[in-house]
């Protein structure tokens, strides 16, 4: 990497100048506002730069500023270079393509080591676009040092912007008419009034009114165009869900404050919402680290499920993957190695599963397992280990061996790596919108109605005009 050396103030002249040039690009754009958090629009938001003074996004003034503060830093004078004043005046603004020459000379040295620079920086076409004047103190002593690898960023995709996607996807569907289970406290009935706002659903409030009302009162939410089911208490909330649900009434359900198992026994105990299929919930994973969505199951309902429960687990997540069109999903099912090993009964359920995706028993899906959790989403791991398959590296849906695993798994995900998460139970006539008590009123319980939403109406076109099952 070479050394980083300075020049001491003996060692500087009148009219030494140091130069650094740099092209623009829009990751350096993107990296300058999430370093500084100035998000103006001209800098960030396309369709806005695109009708603005100067009819494209331009880099902030200040990343042109920071190439002095380099030239000053690293080269002239270098490392040990004190900061004392600095002016800046700027002429004309810089895009992304634009090489950028920025330079320093000195014009004056002055007493206790300070030297005044002469600063501009000028684009491609010679057009001057900053100057200003810079006052530092030199260093008085040698410094030469290993120069430090400059580090490399890299700018993911947003989890909103992968939201948006889903969100754009629903665009012009009917909203899905939901019964909004025992909505009491701010986030369950927040987020579901957000949903409604969005075109997402059409909410009826299933609980006792004077809690309802309440909540909306001190969340500051207007309940005049929404309608309410009154019923006493959670218990008669979710067999009233239940009810409305078996006779076509609502199109698909959503948790509020109340317990997953009170929702999902009145479910349970109603044959009309019953299918062949086991129920399971599927999550819908925004984790930052990974290079695209990432489904799991399940980590909500089935505790510890048999290799037939896994058959309907597996086939409930492929169907919503491909239903919703996002194609044929790679399937990883994963245990605590990537051998098979009878002492482990999960790595036997994986083989189990892969060989009856091979028999057309499960359809639809590629499925590979078992694999451990680091070479289902890391080609390296997949590499090191001498993995080699369609989904090692690159799975779309995680199969968890059990209930507590995968619990685990999502709440490590959502509170250390700051993965968000949709999701929904699949198996029932209707879907269930299920999220933790613990989830905020906004992404969450917005997108987790959005998936909804879109496998209805995917699943049966006919409804996405008319917003009812035909």
């Amino acid at each position: 990497m070479g050394l980083i050396e300075n020049r001491t103030f003996d060692e500087i002249a009148v009219g030494d100048s140091a130069e650094l040039s740099h092209i623009l690009t829009q990751q350096d754009i993107q990296i300058f506002a999430a370093m500084s958090g100035d998000v103006n629009p001209a800098h960030v938001d396309e369709e806005y730069a695109a009708n603005s003074r100067f009819h494209k996004v331009i880099a902030h003034g200040m990343w042109g500023g920071s190439m002095i503060s380099t030239l000053l830093g690293t080269e002239l004078p270098g490392p040990g270079t004190i900061y004392v004043a600095q002016t800046l005046n700027f002429h004309r603004p810089v895009g992304v393509g634009d090489t950028i020459i920025a330079r320093v000379t000195v014009t004056s040295k002055q007493d206790k080591n300070r030297i005044l620079f002469d600063c501009v920086c000028q684009n491609q076409a010679g057009e001057t676009v900053i100057t200003g004047e810079a006052t530092v103190i030199a260093p008085a002593e040698k410094i030469t040092r290993e120069r430090v690898k400059r580090p490399e960023l890299e700018i993911k995709e947003t989890r909103v912007t992968r939201y948006e996607q889903l969100l754009a996807l629903t665009d012009g569907f009917a909203p899905l008419r939901v019964g909004v289970v025992h909505p009491t406290d701010g986030n369950s009935l927040g987020g579901a009034i957000a949903a409604a706002e969005d075109g997402i659903i059409t909410p009826i409030l299933i609980g006792p009114e004077d809690k309802i009302r309440a909540t909306a009162e001190a969340e500051n939410i207007d309940l005049g165009p929404y309608e309410i089911a009154a019923v006493p208490h959670s218990h008669a909330a979710a067999e009233k869900a239940a009810e409305l649900s078996a006779d076509g009434t609502l199109e698909a359900l959503m948790k509020g404050k109340l317990h997953t198992d009170e929702l999902m026994h009145a479910i349970l105990t109603r044959p009309a919402l019953r299918t062949e299929r086991r129920m399971s919930h599927v999550f819908a994973l925004d984790a930052p680290s990974y290079h695209k969505p990432l489904y799991m199951t399940d980590a909500a309902i089935n505790i510890a499920p048999t290799l037939e429960h896994k058959v309907d687990i597996v086939q409930n997540a492929i169907d919503l993957f491909t239903t919703c069109g996002f194609g044929t999903p790679k399937v990883a099912i994963v245990s605590a190695i990537e051998t098979v090993n009878a002492q482990v009964p999960s790595t036997l359920d994986a083989t189990a599963l892969c060989k009856m995706a091979e028999r057309g028993q499960i359809t639809g899906g590629i499925l590979d397992g078992p694999l451990g959790f680091d070479n289902a989403i890391s080609k390296e791991a997949a590499e090191a280990k001498g993995i080699r398959s369609d989904v090692a590296g690159d799975a779309d849906i995680i199969i968890v061996p059990d209930l507590e695993s995968g619990n685990m798994l999502y709440k490590q995900m959502r509170y250390m790596s700051g993965a968000e998460a949709a999701g929904v139970v699949l198996g029932a006539r209707v879907p269930i919108i299920l999220t933790s008590r613990a989830a905020g009123k906004g992404i969450t319980r917005k997108m987790s109605a959005a998936l909804a939403l879109l496998y209805v109406r995917k699943k049966n076109p006919l409804s996405s005009e008319h917003g009812v099952d035909l």
